[in-house]
């Protein structure tokens, strides 16, 4: 077992602003490689504290990988914390200035003073260029400690593991590769997930939960040697119809794919979404494959302009209707001609509902080639919440028709 610990160094993360995006980045692609995890240790601008997480992770973990705190300015304290830490003396490095006067030259521009402070390196740091920024890394080897400092911008920090962190490893270490198997699932709370696949009964596997909104993320993490056969059949088992993908990507992508496989196309009418399941499905690379367009029908005008829907109708049940839905989804996909057609209309909140329809009520409904589905969702959340699952299961629906769930 080979253990990494991180430390991730900046105000802004312990001050609450900047979530600590670096460090899961970095667990992921460890343990994917056969890493196992130790501590993750976040520190603001304070060299004590930066010091004593350093020589506390160096202490725990043969991997240390510390982000951010290399900067020009004072309040970027890692190399002096270092240097405190295991004892070191510092020096200015002329190898590392002159990258860092290049980067400026290659920009025309003129290197400022500040950026000097940047090439100081610990008394035998082996430097870590860095081609996508100015802030230069190193690594210090402490009692059979290896320590990788990297920049703490995410995507010059990425670049630089890639690049040097990685390759340093491999060549370090010979661990047989985890396999990650991930089942996303739609309409699932993190809780339920926990409690289905709650004494897996296979050995070797060790299970994450990410709840990542709308989704829900069941990380099936598996030994060298394990089957994932079994193991994936037995999870999809439990989770029953809410995985809507395995290995997959996100829904719009699960759906798109399904579509492009079949030939098919949609059209959305959308009331209270608004627009989100059009814009979810043009995220998705070559959705215009698959996606012919849609409309935004907020005012009862639109909905029986752009989509037909009969004013009786309207009048008779109101707007926030199963009829209404259907008419929607109906009314898109006739006058687009698309395969399928989705629509959308309901009571996002925080004003708006009646006892007979409270806030959070919202009726969905797919119209295809066999008829149309039509489902009422009850939803707890605040309008922003709410808006974002109300796309989302309306996705879903329209995914269950297609792969017959």
């Amino acid at each position: 077992m080979v253990r990494f610990d991180i430390v991730s160094q900046g105000e802004e993360l312990v001050s609450g602003s900047t979530t600590d995006t670096n460090a899961t980045w970095i667990c992921a692609e460890l343990k994917e490689r056969g890493f196992t995890a130790g501590w993750v240790t976040v520190v603001g601008d304070e060299l004590d504290g930066i010091r004593d997480a350093l020589a506390s992770a160096a202490r725990r973990a043969r991997i240390v990988i510390c982000t951010g705190g290399l900067g020009p300015t004072s309040d970027d304290l890692t190399t002096d914390a270092a240097a405190l830490a295991f004892q070191l003396g510092t020096a200015e490095d002329p190898v590392a200035l002159g990258q860092i006067e290049e980067r400026y030259r290659s920009r025309n521009r003129p290197m400022p003073p500040a950026n000097r402070k940047q090439a100081i390196l610990p008394t035998g740091a082996v430097l870590l260029e860095n081609q996508w920024g100015t802030a230069p890394g190193y690594w210090l080897d402490v009692d059979g400690c290896r320590l990788y400092f990297l920049p703490g911008v995410p995507s010059e920090m990425k670049r630089m593991f890639a690049h040097h962190v990685l390759p340093d490893l491999a060549a370090r270490y010979a661990l047989p590769p985890r396999r990650t198997v991930q089942l996303r699932c739609i309409g699932l709370a993190e809780s339920e997930a926990g409690q289905r696949m709650q004494d897996f009964p296979l050995p070797g596997v060790t299970i994450g939960y990410r709840a990542h909104l709308p989704e829900i993320h069941v990380k099936l993490h598996l030994e060298p040697g394990v089957d994932a056969g079994p193991v994936i059949a037995e999870a999809r088992r439990r989770l029953g119809d809410y995985v809507f993908t395995v290995d997959g990507g996100p829904l719009p992508a699960v759906v798109g794919a399904l579509l492009t496989e079949r030939g098919e196309t949609v059209a959305t009418a959308e009331s209270c979404t608004a627009g989100r399941i059009a814009a979810d499905f043009t995220s998705v690379p070559g959705a215009s494959a698959w996606y012919v367009g849609g409309a935004v029908v907020y005012a009862n005008a639109e909905k029986v302009r752009q989509c037909g829907v009969d004013p009786a109708v309207l009048e008779e049940c109101g707007a926030v209707s199963e009829p209404v839905a259907r008419a929607l989804a109906e009314g898109i996909r006739e006058r687009t001609g698309a395969t399928w057609g989705l629509g959308v209309t309901g009571i996002a909140g925080p004003s708006g509902g009646t006892p007979e329809k409270p806030v959070g009520t919202v009726h969905i409904a797919v119209a295809g080639p066999d008829g149309t589905t039509h489902r009422r969702l009850k939803l707890p959340f605040d309008r922003a919440r709410n808006l974002q699952m109300s796309t989302a299961l309306a996705e879903d629906l329209l995914l269950r028709r297609l792969d017959g769930r």
